[in-house]
């Protein structure tokens, strides 16, 4: 089966929406990673690796703050899709 086609320009868009995906993606990364280091680990480090309650609250840091994430874009593509569907009918 062979591969379709894609135009130079639907290639460029392509390339921007994947460049801004892991410009989003490391940006999210990053700020988790502040965020739960901040609240998980003392400022001040005491060993040099981790207890068990500091890998304890990053690991539930970082599911909350996957979970919101992924709660937010759900949400965000429900609402873009109204908004969408909303400006299909006022054109029609």
């Amino acid at each position: 089966m062979a591969l379709p086609q894609i135009s130079t320009a639907d290639q460029a868009k392509l390339q921007l929406m994947q460049e801004m995906e892991i410009e989003m993606m490391s940006d999210l990364y990053n700020r988790m990673t502040n965020a739960c280091h901040k609240k998980c680990i003392p400022p001040r480090y005491s060993e040099s690796e981790l207890g068990k309650g500091e890998m304890v609250c990053i690991d539930r840091c970082v599911a909350k703050y996957l979970d919101i994430h992924e709660k937010i874009g759900k949400k965000l593509t429900a609402m873009s899709m109204q908004d969408e569907e909303l400006m299909k009918k006022m054109s029609s």
